[in-house]
């Protein structure tokens, strides 16, 4: 197949939509083919992967920086100071819990066969799912060409991740005949049901629903599938705990926590420091520290499989919440009827 000609019509009929469209303020604004490294960069596309660089810089010459994308990537100028409770409350409420329940009563077919090929429980594919895009009602209303072209060369500080995501993301859409303009997702650049960056989706996502293409914008079974295995390619061990609470006796030594979430400590190790929790001594994990001003800081032992969860977004928060609420689902499933204790109900 010559990929050339099969993404120049796309690329061209994006332009012509483009170009009949209605003018609109910023038409004037400095676009992206203004600048020098943007121009490299498509020269550069086009010797590895064999673009057309004068195509690709007439799509840079229709997309201007966009100034929301970059204000939503900027730290806070004054940040709040990291409170678990907050974080929790956004995700662990009646509406996600609810929402996962009817997901998982709706999929359980490709939930179960995706947790049986990849190790996966249904319940971590739910409310990942759920964390993420609250079950696929959210999944972004930017132009990911725009997003991801804003941060490859507006925003130095991760310039070099975002325009290998830009690559991906052109790469992504001329195997999958996609227009690059039409595509949506986050200000980050995430696309689909499950969010995944475009580098991501080449890599892990699959054809769950076996209609000879990954759809991550439409398709729920694809989606699942595609969490399952990324999950599974980051490590993850079937069967295996994620985390556990811990006791302590007073504020542990800061040098546990800043060991890091990747599992480094002995339990054996941890006991002998003040810090105890339900666990085989022998096991390796990490101390979590959930800290809430006002409130008393939540100890957890993080096993491999929390720090897996940490692959999808690298937040001990965002682990943690996709844990408890994955917890709650599963609980609720088991409570729905008295045929499903055997299926969802743990001894």
């Amino acid at each position: 197949m010559n990929l050339k000609l099969t993404f120049a019509p796309l690329l061209l009929a994006a332009l012509a939509t483009l170009t009949h469209a209605a003018p609109d303020s910023t038409a004037s604004s400095p676009t992206f083919a203004d600048d020098p490294a943007v121009v490299a960069f498509a020269r550069d596309i086009e010797a590895r992967h064999g673009f057309k660089a004068d195509e690709l810089i007439s799509l840079f010459a229709q997309t201007s920086p966009n100034a929301t994308v970059i204000k939503l990537i900027q730290p806070a100028t004054s940040p709040l100071q990291r409170s678990w409770e907050r974080y929790r409350s956004r995700f662990l409420n009646e509406r996600r819990v609810d929402g996962g329940v009817t997901f998982w009563q709706e999929n359980a077919g490709h939930l179960a066969k995706a947790s049986a090929l990849y190790g996966v429980p249904e319940e971590i594919i739910v409310a990942i799912i759920g964390v993420e895009t609250h079950y696929g009602t959210n999944t972004g209303g930017f132009g990911v060409f725009e997003a991801l072209s804003t941060l490859a060369f507006n925003y130095p500080r991760r310039a070099e991740f975002f325009r290998t995501e830009l690559e991906q993301f052109l790469l992504l859409t001329r195997e999958n005949n996609l227009d690059p303009m039409a595509v949506k997702g986050s200000f980050a650049g995430a696309i689909g049901i499950p969010q995944f960056m475009p580098g991501s989706q080449r890599r892990y996502a699959v054809d769950f629903d076996g209609d000879q293409r990954v759809d991550l914008g439409n398709s729920v079974d694809d989606a699942i599938g595609s969490v399952a295995r990324f999950l599974e390619q980051h490590g993850w061990q079937a069967g295996q705990a994620i985390a556990v609470q811990a006791t302590t006796a007073g504020t542990p030594d800061a040098g546990l926590i800043q060991a890091g979430i990747r599992p480094t400590l002995k339990v054996a190790d941890l006991a002998g420091k003040g810090v105890t929790a339900a666990a085989d001594p022998q096991a390796s994990v990490a101390l979590i520290d959930l800290v809430s001003p006002g409130y008393e800081t939540e100890y957890w032992l993080g096993f491999e499989n929390f720090y897996v969860i940490t692959r999808y977004n690298r937040s001990s928060f965002y682990a943690m919440s996709v844990f408890q609420l994955a917890e709650e689902i599963r609980s609720r499933m088991c409570a729905a009827t008295a045929e499903n204790r055997a299926r969802y109900c743990r001894a």
